[in-house]
């Protein structure tokens, strides 16, 4: 079996003509790294000297400083190599035509976590509209989806609900690798960019992180462990509420919660659903910023114990509704602004559309509940299949 290399190994080893003397940008973050541990920008410096001309940072900042949500990055300069650090979550989310004057080529090097409420995709989708209105080329090296490419969940974003966390109709895990999803935008959105890609070595569709054989890298600050990434496609829906998702805490995600919940009570109030993959506990915590600083929360702690059965999209509804259920009167949705949207409420925009919120409001029930988490996966499949990359 070929040994797992992502498209950073593989083009550092035997880059691509179009990089060949080639001044580029490098879209990437402290994530960006390869086997030893060293960065995007050391490695590409090393396998293509005196190319590098700018670096760019998506959302929480090159080295991810940034912690919190909606905390904007400055733009600095590279001490050592006197190259400007463009931030692509400040006044700007799209490279600039200033920003690219002088570059060849954009080389994109973000590791995703294949949900579509994730930024990095949506800053990779502007990188392609911003070279292609530039007529440069754009290079996507390619990483896994830690989640693996096989299993869908979430409905389809309707497209009057787009925004900085989804721009184009797409499930909340959507099961694509970032290349492939570039692929995909620059098809759908007829956006027309000369996009190559760096293809990964040993890369199975199937596999799930920890058959890569690779440390997990937080590829922002709060998703500090693997366990994260795997509940995240249900647990950033919280973000849409009043109620911790653990930000401030160690195992932001992971846990989650309110002052006023009783963690025996919510768990009974789930047995009305049942859930695979996953196994929960009452747990009580004190986040240190955020969200309910400083006070002393109930809520659940999340353990994934099969990634092929967990769908944490329809456990993080059904939890959500059995809040709302419970505690009715202190349960409330979050108030844009959120990411940049400033009227449509945080949750619909996450959620993709109403349809979550106003069945939560109206009782969450088994049956609402699997209409709320339907999706067609033949739909989606059919709108990918010249999209993907690996089998």
């Amino acid at each position: 079996m070929t040994e797992f290399r992502p498209g950073l190994e593989v083009c550092a080893a035997n880059p691509p003509e179009i990089l060949r003397g080639a001044r580029f940008g490098l879209v990437m973050n402290q994530a960006s790294i390869d086997s030893g541990f060293r960065t995007a920008d050391e490695v590409l410096d090393e396998s293509l000297p005196g190319q590098l001309a700018a670096l760019f940072g998506p959302q929480h900042g090159l080295w991810s400083e940034q912690q919190d949500n909606m905390i904007e990055t400055p733009h600095v300069l590279d001490p050592r190599r006197k190259i400007p650090v463009h931030s692509l979550y400040a006044d700007v989310r799209k490279p600039t035509p200033e920003m690219l004057e002088g570059l060849d080529v954009l080389v994109v090097d973000l590791q995703d976590v294949g949900t579509r409420v994730y930024t990095y995709l949506w800053t990779l989708s502007l990188c392609l509209e911003a070279a292609a209105e530039k007529g440069i080329a754009v290079v996507v090296l390619d990483r896994p989806n830690p989640l693996g490419g096989d299993i869908i969940e979430g409905p389809i974003l309707n497209p009057e609900f787009a925004s900085f966390v989804g721009r184009v109709p797409m499930p909340m895990r959507h099961g694509l690798t970032l290349a492939e999803a570039a692929r995909h935008l620059n098809r759908e959105c007829g956006i027309g960019a000369d996009l190559h890609w760096v293809p990964m070595e040993g890369y199975r569709r199937d596999s799930f992180w920890p058959e890569h054989g690779r440390s997990w890298i937080p590829p922002s600050p709060n998703l500090s462990r693997f366990e994260g990434a795997l509940v995240y496609p249900g647990q950033v829906l919280l973000e849409g509420t009043m109620l911790s998702e653990g930000r401030g805490t160690t195992t932001p995600f992971e846990l989650c919660g309110a002052p006023y919940i009783d963690p025996m009570a919510l768990l009974n109030e789930l047995e009305e659903f049942e859930f695979d993959g996953l196994c929960v506990r009452p747990y009580r915590f004190e986040p240190t910023f955020q969200k309910f600083v400083q006070q002393s929360c109930g809520g659940l702690f999340l353990h994934p114990t099969n990634p092929l059965t967990l769908r944490s999209y329809r456990f993080t509804v059904a939890m959500i509704g059995c809040i709302a259920r419970l505690w009715p009167k202190q349960f409330a949705w979050r108030q844009p602004p959120y990411e940049y949207e400033t009227v449509k409420l945080p949750i619909d925009i996450l959620s993709g559309g109403t349809v979550l919120r106003e069945a939560i409001d109206a009782g969450l029930t088994p049956d609402s509940l699997e209409r709320v988490t339907a999706i067609d996966n033949s739909q989606w499949e059919r709108s990918i299949r010249d999209d993907r990359i690996y089998e």
